[in-house]
């Protein structure tokens, strides 16, 4: 070997070979292209060794590649561990705090943040909204705000109320059809991006021969699809009671599916001061939504 590999270097090894592109690696690493075949190309001549196969579809990684990205691997737990367990011993709360959750419940986290720049002035929420589960191991987030029945044994966090669902329609739509049956309705669907969540797995379960007039990615366009009198759907009753041009097909929330508002971090961090600050504020903020979350709140679609 000519030259040794530093930490930079192992990072963007790790970054083609978990990406399997120059492209993908370039998006990880917030670099372009050019840079990413430049560097490893640099660095593939320094250690005189190919640590990829190129072909048409991508990148594979050779032995030494393999090798190469596995030791890139663990040094990198090893360096994110170790920035977990200093940011546990930050007993200031202040500095940014990374928080993750969904399209639709990011509404309602926003509704408390100009209360919580009251509280906690010194506190800077960063709010990223995704439908994907951000790793906290990696620190892609500091805190999770989401729904699922049981979260992963890797994190520590607290049940803040339950999630019910319930059948929503236009008034437009729901003035045409008088059907009894569920079956019998036009319906929007959901694809692939959400075929893990609760909703999805009731469709399965319930509307088995129903048409689908259409079928949406996310939640919000499940609800303006509905709302527009597409045909029905099954909503959280926190996203379908506040949509004014909706209404509950059923006065209830249904039995099933159920869900829970989960508020999660890494219980290396739950000590840091802006963490802890952060997650009791959410937490109490949250608990005032629990009416509506578990729909015991009809809102203006139960009207």
């Amino acid at each position: 070997m000519n030259s040794p590999l530093d930490w930079n270097d192992l990072r963007l090894v790790l970054a083609v070979a978990r990406e399997g592109s120059l492209s993908g690696a370039a998006r990880r690493l917030g670099v372009t292209h050019s840079t990413v075949f430049r560097r490893l190309g640099t660095i593939e001549t320094a250690i005189g060794t190919r640590l990829f196969e190129r072909f048409r579809d991508g990148y594979a990684p050779t032995p030494a590649g393999e090798t190469a990205a596995a030791s890139a691997a663990r040094l990198e737990d090893e360096v994110l561990a170790l920035e977990r367990r200093l940011a546990g011993q930050d007993l200031r709360p202040s500095g940014p705090v990374r928080i993750t959750t969904t399209d639709t419940l990011g509404a309602v986290l926003m509704r408390h943040l100009p209360a919580m720049r009251i509280a906690h002035p010194e506190i800077h929420p960063e709010i990223i909204i995704s439908n994907a589960m951000a790793n906290l191991t990696r620190r892609e987030a500091e805190i999770a705000i989401r729904p699922t029945p049981a979260p992963s044994e890797l994190l520590v966090g607290r049940r803040v109320a339950d999630i019910a669902h319930a059948v929503y329609g236009s008034r437009v739509y729901l003035a045409r059809h008088d059907d009894k049956d569920l079956s019998a309705h036009d319906w929007i669907g959901l694809d692939d991006a959400l075929a893990a969540t609760v909703i999805a797995g009731w469709m399965r379960e319930n509307l088995r021969s129903a048409r689908f007039a259409c079928r949406v990615d996310a939640l919000p366009a499940l609800r303006d699809a509905a709302a527009a009198g597409l045909g029905l759907a099954l909503l959280p009753c926190y996203v379908g009671d506040l949509a004014p041009a909706l209404r509950r097909l059923t006065p209830k929330a249904l039995a099933e599916p159920r869900s829970a508002l989960w508020l999660l971090t890494h219980d290396d961090l739950k000590r840091t001061a802006r963490i802890r600050a952060t997650l009791d504020f959410l937490a109490k903020a949250l608990a005032s939504e629990r009416a509506l979350l578990e729909g015991r709140r009809a809102g203006r679609a139960g009207r």
